[in-house]
């Protein structure tokens, strides 16, 4: 199986280095060869060889970061000529040069994101300026916003969410969402989908700290677009999940007069590698159609012993007046890198539109 990491090939550095011939005259392929299949090489992992080839890469370039830059821009120019496509991964090295080498100057950085990430992304290496640089960092994010390019408005929201993935978080932002404000306006009816999910997901991030903020933008951005609600209910999903009223209320997902019976957990015993199998009954007794948003949470068994939710969606959908449907589900225990299994009592629960109905136990085994 191909590994990330394996997109650091020699095919690609014999390729990059090509390109670097054409612009670097004293460059010299042998050695740039070596300094980058060094003794470490083969056991680097992704990011690993990711940092090393942005220093690899310092050696060829000036020390003084704004000439730097201006060799950077050449050579991204020069790849595109060379048949190098947008958004390769393996160039992720161009936004951590800026980030590594260039955070002490604020203006030449500006302008190499805002050209940058329109050949690789940029949403990692910008957060420590915004760390650094607080409101004078999201004052130029806000006018990313209004940018021309797509990719340079995705990064005025994907930059700054509080919480990306795998990069540092933006305690600022997580204390006071409120600077924001003017990116995800301006960004709400985006024509660009990218950036439209990318304003969810900064919404996400927020709510899991700021739930009354978000809230209170579903309430504001209501109805504009069916574009708009779409980022709504995005943004609002880890509300949804934990069950939130307000928002439940704003969709029309009541618990009301809806009942789960017959729960059974056909696999009570689960080992790993199997999957915990399970089916109940569910009840529509209203007498009218109601929108149900079906969920089921795991709570698995952690180290110290307590248990940890864990919310799964099945559907969310129209049920008919006095509605029944009988619901049979699976869930995977294969070994994960995101989750390690712990044996022990673990327990599975249905909810309905936010509200846990019914649980069981089951046991996990090795």
């Amino acid at each position: 199986m191909a590994l990330i990491k394996d997109i650091y090939s020699t095919e690609f550095y014999s390729r990059f280095a090509e390109s670097l011939s054409k612009l670097l005259p004293s460059f010299n392929k042998k050695q740039f060869y070596n300094q980058i299949f060094d003794a470490q090489f083969a056991n680097k992992e992704w990011k690993e060889r990711m940092k090393h080839t942005t220093q690899v890469l310092h050696s060829y370039l000036p020390s003084n970061f704004p000439k730097a830059w201006k060799t950077i821009q050449k050579i991204i120019v020069q790849l595109r000529k060379d048949g190098f496509g947008d958004d390769n991964l393996a160039f992720m090295f161009f936004p951590d040069y800026i980030e590594t080498y260039g955070l002490a100057d604020f203006e030449t950085c500006v302008k190499a994101f805002e050209f940058t990430t329109q050949f690789i992304s940029c949403e990692f290496a910008v957060r420590p300026f915004v760390i650094k640089y607080g409101d004078k960092m999201i004052t130029e994010m806000v006018n990313w916003s209004k940018h021309d390019s797509a990719k340079v408005r995705r990064l005025a929201s994907e930059g700054s969410r509080p919480r990306l993935p795998w990069a540092m978080a933006i305690p600022a932002l997580k204390r006071d969402p409120n600077p924001l404000l003017p990116i995800l306006e301006n960004l709400k009816n985006d024509p660009s989908d990218s950036v439209r999910r990318s304003v969810a997901n900064n919404l996400n991030d927020i709510a899991k700290d700021n739930p009354k903020f978000v809230l209170s933008i579903a309430k504001s951005w209501k109805g504009i677009s069916k574009e708009t609600d779409a980022i709504i209910k995005h943004g609002c999903r880890t509300l949804l999940k934990q069950g939130h009223v307000e928002i439940l209320q704003q969709y029309g997902l009541s618990s009301k007069n809806i009942e789960i019976t017959k729960l059974k957990i056909l696999t009570p015993k689960v080992k790993i590698g199997d999957a915990l199998e399970f089916s109940f009954t569910l009840s529509n007794n209203n007498n009218k159609e109601q929108t149900i948003r079906l969920e089921y949470s795991i709570y698995y068994k952690k180290a110290k012993g307590h248990l940890a939710k864990k919310v799964y969606k099945i559907s969310e959908k129209i049920y008919q007046p006095h509605q029944i449907t009988n619901i049979q589900k699976k869930q995977s225990f294969k070994l994960i890198t995101t989750r390690k299994f712990h044996a022990g009592l673990h327990q599975l629960a249905i909810i309905v539109n936010g509200s846990e109905k019914e649980r069981m136990d089951f046991e996990f085994t090795f």
